[in-house]
């Protein structure tokens, strides 16, 4: 498994949303890759685990080997992904669920890709992207291992991004009160989500508080924090926890919409903060390209032009493919 560091490392470099106003706005792209890294982080590495997580079936010899085909293409699927082929990943996924429908990693993992394919800069217009495989699959590796934590995890956040917002609190809600879940900011993050989705703004405060008590460098609990003080119009709380989404772990520094943050609400201080024009140029410069960079070049104005040409993809991790680590029951 790898350490604490790197798989943490995968699950902070994406902020979840840039427009405030309305969480289905431009930062759905950015949304999307912050549930894709979380949900990578659970994608089984141990190969020491399969026999012992083998699907359900038939005990006959015939069965096991079947189930053990299903385990290897599962295997090759997860090796294709990490290194950066999700189309062939996606290939050998299908064939490990079409030997073993009961492979509730492989059904998992299925859903993991189809996100992948939503988590670019054009988010839900990608050609590619379909949420309703992304839930179809989630769902999937639930009715075959019905305690599958981060399953359910991925279900409330695919549930969010389908603006089925009360429906995703009835999913996750549960699940932060789960003492086996070993992610429980990764849901009590998605719960704070679901809640601004539904415009429950107090409670999605509390939610997220928990999130980043319980991890205090999760810098995309910190930036939803900030989004629900900012939807308030609590402009001093927000510009501190939009400081600790770009601080509270070196990795956050590349969270453009954290700089977008602070930038939007240090002009909306009384008296306003000057820091903000370094603010937006710093989001600026991490990517002109996205929706978050160009509205900080539009914020800075003429004068403000794109400095070089950056054109990375805003928070994306430095790879193309996210970390990965054993799942959790």
């Amino acid at each position: 498994m790898r350490s604490r560091s790197s798989t943490l490392r995968a699950a902070v470099l994406a902020p979840f949303t840039n427009d405030v106003a309305s969480s289905r706005g431009s930062g759905t792209a950015s949304r999307l890759r912050s549930h894709l890294a979380a949900a990578s982080l659970v994608v089984s590495a141990l190969s020491v685990s399969l026999v012992a997580c083998t699907g359900k079936g038939s005990q006959s010899p015939g069965a096991q080997s079947t189930e053990r085909q299903s385990d290897t293409e599962y295997d090759l699927a997860r090796d294709l992904f990490e290194k950066g082929n999700p189309r062939a990943a996606l290939d050998h996924a299908m064939k490990a669920i079409s030997l073993n429908e009961d492979n509730d990693k492989a059904q998992y993992f299925v859903a993991v890709i189809h996100l992948s394919f939503c988590s670019t800069n054009r988010g839900l217009n990608t050609p590619d992207c379909h949420l309703s495989e992304v839930e179809k699959y989630a769902r999937a590796a639930l009715k075959a291992k019905p305690d599958f934590r981060d399953a359910t995890n991925l279900l409330g956040a695919t549930l969010v991004n389908e603006k089925r917002c009360k429906e995703a609190i009835t999913v996750l809600e549960p699940l932060t009160k789960d003492p086996s879940y070993v992610h429980p900011y990764f849901a009590w993050g998605n719960l704070g989500d679901a809640q601004l989705c539904d415009g429950q703004v107090d409670a999605a405060i509390v939610s997220l508080k928990n999130a980043v008590a319980a991890e205090p460098r999760f810098c995309v609990g910190h930036h939803r924090l900030g989004l629900a003080y900012e939807r308030k119009n609590d402009f001093s709380n927000a510009e501190a926890s939009f400081t600790n989404a770009a601080s509270a772990d070196p990795a956050c520094d590349g969270l453009q919409d954290a700089w977008w943050g602070r930038c939007r609400v240090r002009q909306r201080l009384s008296p306003p903060n000057g820091e903000w024009k370094k603010d937006c140029e710093k989001c600026r410069d991490i990517s002109a390209d996205t929706q978050t960079g160009k509205l900080c070049v539009q914020t800075l104005g003429p004068s403000g032009s794109p400095a070089g040409n950056s054109t990375g993809d805003a928070g994306a991790p430095a790879t193309a493919t996210p970390h990965v680590s054993s799942p959790n029951p």
